[in-house]
């Protein structure tokens, strides 16, 4: 007979935050207990199906009695634990990561929430290079075929696209952190093109991309043609028919098209991720 899994429960941890008593379970990080209290606490490379990786750290909280700030999504509570999370130290941190990473990479397409922490935290990149010679990102996408599209000057090297890629959900490998220091970047193995890499076309990369620097090539059309337009979007969530498995789709639709799918990250059988044919194959739907 085989052993079945067994949910045990979880200790109660008492913690304090801003001054005010919270609560936890063992095993919750802080960005756990943040997000229940409903705090608006930045995240960049952090995401609810992949291994927080610690890349960003523009979730960095204050923890008495830590000599150095700490990366909310990964690190645990604690009972007795004394987190801070407005404090000048933060704040200017928050702001100065920010500002980094906006001086140097195109965020246009991060989504309006990286523009609200811009603003709430008074990031101005632009001060970094008064006179415009901040070292940037900048290079041309690497469009190779139909699927999608990289768009590495607008790469902030999170390793999203590298856990999705591994162990976390693909386990193809395919790419991986290439270079060092402001040269590194994401690359295929020897930086071969995509067509003779590992990459299986999965677009689990896609899903966890925070800044479009991983694109479908139907919204990069779209965009460059300036055709693309959310407000005029439905989202639609259906079953995929590829197979038996039961992935849930969210279809993308924009004047009567199918302009790209995604999966809910909360879906028990996919948890956000999917495969060549879930992810590509409304291609095949309609005529283009």
């Amino acid at each position: 007979m085989t052993a079945q899994a067994v949910d045990l429960p979880r200790r109660r941890i008492d913690l304090t935050v801003d001054g005010e008593p919270a609560t936890a379970l063992e095993g919750d990080t802080i960005l756990d207990v943040l997000r229940a209290a409903g705090h608006d606490t930045p995240t960049l490379c952090y995401a609810d199906n992949l291994t927080p990786v610690n890349a960003c750290r523009v979730c960095v909280v204050e923890v008495a009695g830590s000599r150095t700030l700490v990366p909310s999504c990964s690190r645990a509570v604690e009972d007795g634990m004394d987190v801070a999370t407005g404090t000048e130290r933060v704040r200017h941190s928050r702001r100065m990561v920010l500002e980094f990473l906006g001086s140097s990479v195109d965020l246009d397409r991060s989504g309006d929430e990286l523009g609200r922490w811009m603003a709430g935290y008074g990031a101005e990149p632009a001060r970094l290079a008064p006179d415009g010679g901040a070292a940037t990102k900048e290079q041309p996408p690497k469009i190779h075929d139909e699927l999608y599209v990289r768009d590495y000057a607008r790469c902030i090297l999170c390793y999203k696209c590298v856990e999705a890629c591994g162990d976390d959900a693909q386990n193809t490998f395919a790419i991986t952190v290439a270079g060092r220091g402001f040269a590194a970047t994401i690359a295929t193995e020897y930086d071969v093109v995509l067509t003779e890499s590992a990459c299986v076309y999965c677009g689990n990369c896609i899903g966890v991309c925070p800044t479009g620097a991983l694109i479908f090539k139907s919204e990069f059309d779209m965009r460059a043609a300036g055709t693309w337009d959310e407000e005029r979007q439905t989202v639609t969530r259906t079953i995929c028919p590829y197979c038996g498995v039961g992935c849930n789709l969210d279809l993308h639709v924009q004047d009567n098209e199918i302009v790209k799918v995604t999966s809910p990250a909360d879906h028990s059988v996919t948890h956000g991720h999917l495969c060549i044919k879930g992810r590509f194959g409304f291609q095949h739907v309609q005529n283009r």
